[in-house]
């Protein structure tokens, strides 16, 4: 399989949090300057973040300088369907990754985000009623009216990346998995090692554990802190978060991390962190204290 045409940047600015930040809409145009002059071109996005509604706050501050949409990659994903209050006939949440649905969560994320195409449209989450043909077919129809150019999926294990991948012409672009000192799952359940053989560098969301590593009590969040405050001190910074993203980088898979916040300094922070070269030891220190054991 060869490699991706698309390129995304190094970290990806991530934008399910939107709606928390109360920004207005010039705000949020100096938040998406800000990342685009750090060198993060990437903005991701879902159908269902902000209650439906981050999406269109992000369309309404790029519509103040639409010339910045040649910048940046857009990614949304699509599938999930909870049981929000603006959807009062859903009683249970569950995945919809049909035909119809596709093509309908797609065009309402261009509309909301005002623009006419999406760079990467990814699967949320793996659907137990996902019928491979039907999504290949979707993202066909898709592509050839050139209202999305690349797609993808999110937290897939890799029997079910192989699956969609076996009904498509074009390879998927990424699978975007929880990489944490927090969550090894994907170090050692094939998900990183598929994005290796197929070069497709994941997208890693929640790096920093949803922020457990920072004030949880328990024993692995204690042990990881230790660690990190150890580390962070041999590297002149006192910023743990740069020795986290300083982790994810390490791997092999080259991911890319998704950076979740709307705080200029803290983003400015998180993009240094690729600076940041941690020795073999160092590395799997970390990974011994998230594991609580040494390797073998």
């Amino acid at each position: 399989m060869s490699v991706h045409k698309l390129q995304l940047s190094p970290f990806i600015a991530g934008f399910w949090r939107l709606c928390d930040w109360q920004h207005t809409p010039q705000q949020t145009l100096a938040l998406i300057e800000h990342y685009l002059s750090l060198g993060v071109t990437s903005m991701d996005h879902a159908d269902i973040y902000g209650e439906h509604r981050c999406e269109a706050l992000f369309g309404k501050a790029l519509a103040l300088k639409p010339s910045l949409r040649q910048q940046m990659l857009l990614v949304s994903k699509c599938g999930i369907k909870p049981t929000f209050t603006s959807t009062p006939k859903r009683y249970v949440n569950h995945y919809d990754t049909s035909y119809n649905h596709i093509i309908a969560s797609a065009e309402q994320s261009l509309r909301a985000l005002q623009t006419d195409y999406l760079d990467l449209l990814l699967i949320h989450r793996p659907d137990p009623l996902m019928n491979a043909d039907e999504v290949a077919s979707a993202f066909e129809q898709l592509y050839q009216t050139g209202k999305v150019r690349h797609f993808g999926v999110s937290n897939f294990t890799p029997s079910q990346f192989e699956l969609l991948q076996s009904r498509l012409d074009r390879p998927l672009a990424t699978n975007q998995l929880e990489i944490s000192p927090m969550q090894l799952s994907a170090l050692h359940d094939g998900s990183l090692d598929q994005c290796q053989q197929f070069r497709c560098a994941p997208m890693a969301w929640s790096c920093l554990g949803g922020g457990e590593i920072f004030t949880d009590t328990s024993a692995k969040a204690k042990r990881l802190r230790a660690t990190l405050n150890k580390i962070a001190a041999q590297h002149n910074t006192d910023d743990i978060s740069q020795i986290i993203y300083a982790w994810v980088l390490a791997l092999p898979s080259r991911p890319k991390p998704i950076i979740g916040s709307g705080d200029l300094a803290r983003i400015t922070s998180a993009v240094a962190s690729q600076h940041i070269n941690l020795d073999r030891q160092q590395w799997f220190s970390i990974w011994q204290a998230s594991s609580g054991h040494s390797v073998p």
